[in-house]
């Protein structure tokens, strides 16, 4: 599903324009990133939650030659799914 087609079925469920939905969605992800980018993680009930997680340097392998590499340390973002959204989806 796109983001235009599901804009639309928001609208279409709750009786608001598209421009309104499609401004609240926006609103809604550029609270989610500031919030995760400031306090580490957001949840959002009945989804799962948004966390900034750091991974340690590590080493790795180069598929095509096997020479083993240095992987350096970063931050990376993850999303973990509510019990909730498992259960409803599965």
């Amino acid at each position: 599903m796109t983001k235009s087609q599901f804009i639309a079925m928001l609208a279409e469920k709750s009786g608001m324009s598209k421009k309104e939905v499609g401004e609240f969605w926006d609103m809604l992800v550029n609270v989610a990133y500031t919030e995760v980018r400031d306090a580490g993680m957001i949840t959002l009930p009945g989804l799962g939650k948004m966390v900034k997680q750091s991974r340690k340097a590590r080493m790795g392998r180069n598929p095509a030659t096997g020479q083993q590499i240095q992987i350096p340390a970063k931050t990376v973002c993850k999303f973990r799914v509510a019990k909730a959204a498992k259960e409803a989806v599965l």
